[in-house]
This record gives C-alpha cells, sequence and structure tokens, in this order.
C-alpha cells in the first residue's frame, strides 16, 4: 500500500467512526449559551496532499475576525450551496486549489464557533501539484503541517488566557512557527482522537 493510499484509508476509518459534534466551548462547561442564538452554517476544508502534508492558511492581520489566525480554506455556505461546494469555492478563492483537484472524503461533526457559525469540516484528498495563490486581503501565508503530526493527539495540550473577563481554555498543536489552536486546532484534535482509536 503506498503512502497516499494509506493515509486515505486511515482517513476513512476515521470518518466512519460515530462521534459528536465539537465547540470553542467544550473545555469551558460554565459558559452560558444563549438557548436562542443562531448559528450561521459554514464549511471548511481540511485537505491533505497524497503525502499526508495538511493544507492550512495563515489569515491576514487586517481581517476583522480572527486575524492572523491559522485556519483551514473555508467560510459561510451560500444560499443553495452544500457543504462541500461551499468548501470547494473557498478553497479555490483563498488558496487557488482546482476544485476538479479535489476528492472528498466525508464530514465530521460541525463545530461550534465563538463567532457564531457551525463550521462543518469536510476532509478531502489533493490530488497533484497545484499553483498556491493566496486571495490578497485575506490569507497572508499558505502552509502545510504533516500528517504525523496533526494525527498524533500527544501533539495537542490545552492552555487558556484571559477572554471577556474570563479565563477561556483551548486546544493548541504548534508546529514550527505556526501557532494552531482554537476552532481549528479543536477541530483537528477530534480528528486526531479518531485516527488513533
Amino acid at each position: 500500500m503506498t503512502l497516499n493510499n494509506s493515509i486515505e484509508q486511515l482517513l476513512i476509518s476515521a470518518l466512519a467512526k460515530k462521534g459528536g459534534d465539537s465547540s470553542d466551548f467544550d473545555l469551558n462547561p460554565d459558559t452560558k449559551l444563549a438557548e436562542n442564538r443562531i448559528l450561521k452554517p459554514a464549511a471548511v476544508l481540511v485537505a491533505f496532499h497524497e503525502d499526508g502534508r495538511l493544507l492550512l492558511t495563515k489569515r491576514s492581520a487586517r481581517l476583522k475576525h480572527h486575524p492572523g489566525q491559522i485556519a483551514f480554506p473555508g467560510g459561510k455556505v451560500e444560499q443553495g450551496e452544500t457543504l462541500e461546494q461551499a468548501a470547494l469555492r473557498e478553497a479555490h478563492e483563498e488558496v487557488g486549489l482546482p476544485p476538479d483537484q479535489v476528492d472528498i472524503l466525508g464530514l465530521l461533526p460541525p463545530h461550534e464557533t465563538v463567532t457564531s457559525y457551525t463550521a462543518t469540516p469536510v476532509v478531502a484528498m489533493i490530488r497533484g501539484d497545484f499553483d498556491h495563490r493566496a486571495e490578497e486581503g485575506e490569507v497572508a501565508e499558505i502552509f502545510t503541517v504533516p500528517f504525523d503530526h496533526i494525527s498524533n493527539p500527544s501533539n495537542f495540550r490545552i492552555e487558556g488566557r484571559r477572554w471577556q473577563g474570563r479565563k477561556r481554555y483551548y486546544y493548541v498543536a504548534p508546529f514550527g512557527p505556526y501557532y494552531i489552536w482554537g476552532a481549528t486546532a479543536r477541530m483537528l484534535r477530534g480528528l486526531a482522537g479518531r485516527l488513533c482509536d
């Protein structure tokens, strides 16, 4: 079995496992969430190159929400789009990934963010190389992280900082100069747990 086939099979097996939704509030059970809150649908593309490298972006420091943070390509679902279509459209816009070079493997459970989105991770394989093109004004950098790093739960730890007057805890999975944390790290931690079960 080649490397890309083995990684693809591991991902398919992980996606087949049962598991619930996640949220930015998982590690903060005392957070009171409004029962009538309205969550906007979003989709992110958790895309792996055939050699197992995970595609990630560093968001522009000029953005209103999550400036400078590490993120998957993705965004809100437009009227009439499926989750998969939204993730592919956003990845094409943000990093230049052609949709016809992507094979969708499946979906992870939705993740609720502090910015009132329900982000569904769309797990996929990228077929062949493509010319990375960062969307000006939104993406500061495009980079990859090895499969071994994000698939190992021991590479994740819990940290905390004060937010809105209280201590908020979250997952982090730093890699070199990249501080992967928050929603991105939480979704990846969920995937790592499935890969290791």
